[in-house]
């Protein structure tokens, strides 16, 4: 926990586990205190779960925000800040893993320098032994860790818990894949309410509302609202590239500079995927979004 500023309690550093409302909830040495912001700050957005802040202490037991410390990393949608980890939770059936889906989580916790990114697919009892035991490890062999667990059977918790253990992670994916289910799993405590997959889309339906941290396992864990798009807003098309990581060992060796690596001849990302040395669903994904950024940016010019 956070220690005291000054000497009497009336500052304090803490952690924002929460936001509703006009309301933070900060946890400090003396607990969990309710918070409002001082007059200075003109938008409460300013401030997000996972920040730290040092508040004043009021006589009636709660506090206000008077300043924000130094951010790690902000996580941007949604937003939490200070993240050492984010594991992106999938199903591996019910709904099954759109690879667009799960790339756009990928490229979001790549631009927001999150410094681990781990996959987790969940319901990997709904799956042949062998075929669960593989899932996703392409994705593995360009250097995303695969964790394959099952909230309903209890796979993989002990390896989850020692994953989490000390760390800032943020919980993140589509709805209906089970992070609540995991949760609650891996602490009876959380109670947190979980949703059921529609049979007629086989989609889920949205359960978690707002971001808020957890203590667990010596560090805090941070279940976020489901999705079932990401837009990517805040990326530039000449940015995109450098958040497929296993892409860079090729640039530099394309005959047009700049290249976008889509209808260029001589293009060494191009020929490293027809020679097998990218992998191909990882690059009709980049095509994808490169698509779509360039869209949105001649809607809005």
């Amino acid at each position: 926990m956070m220690q005291t500023m000054e000497q009497g309690g009336a500052m304090l550093s803490g952690r924002v586990l929460r936001t509703q409302n006009s309301f933070f909830y900060v946890q400090t040495g003396q607990g969990v205190i309710d918070c409002k912001l001082r007059g200075r700050f003109k938008k409460k957005e300013l401030i997000c779960p996972g920040d730290r802040v040092e508040i004043q202490l009021l006589s009636d037991g709660t506090g206000v925000i008077e300043g924000l410390l130094e951010r790690q990393n902000l996580l941007k949608r949604p937003a939490v800040a200070n993240v050492d980890q984010v594991v992106l939770t999938f199903a591996a059936a019910q709904p099954d893993i759109h690879p667009l889906l799960l790339n756009r989580f990928l490229v979001l916790a790549e631009s927001s320098a999150i410094p681990h990114i781990l996959i987790c697919v969940n319901k990997i009892d709904l799956l042949p032994m062998e075929d669960g035991r593989t899932v996703l490890s392409d994705y593995e062999s360009i250097g995303y860790p695969v964790l394959r667990v099952s909230a309903e059977k209890g796979w993989g918790m002990d390896e989850l818990r020692r994953i989490l253990a000390g760390r800032t992670t943020v919980f993140s994916g589509p709805s209906g894949v089970g992070k609540s289910s995991l949760l609650n799993r891996l602490d009876t405590s959380f109670d947190l309410e979980v949703g059921r997959v529609s049979e007629k889309i086989k989609r889920g339906r949205h359960t978690t509302r707002l971001a808020r941290l957890f203590p667990c396992e010596g560090g805090y864990i941070v279940d976020t609202p489901g999705f079932s798009s990401i837009e990517m807003t805040d990326i530039e098309a000449s940015e995109l590239v450098h958040f497929f990581p296993e892409f860079a060992s090729h640039l530099g060796g394309c005959r047009f500079t700049p290249c976008t690596h889509s209808h260029e001849p001589q293009c060494s990302i191009k020929e490293a995927v027809e020679a097998g040395e990218l992998f191909r669903e990882r690059y009709e994904a980049y095509l994808s979004l490169l698509d779509e950024i360039e869209t949105r940016k001649k809607d809005y010019s």
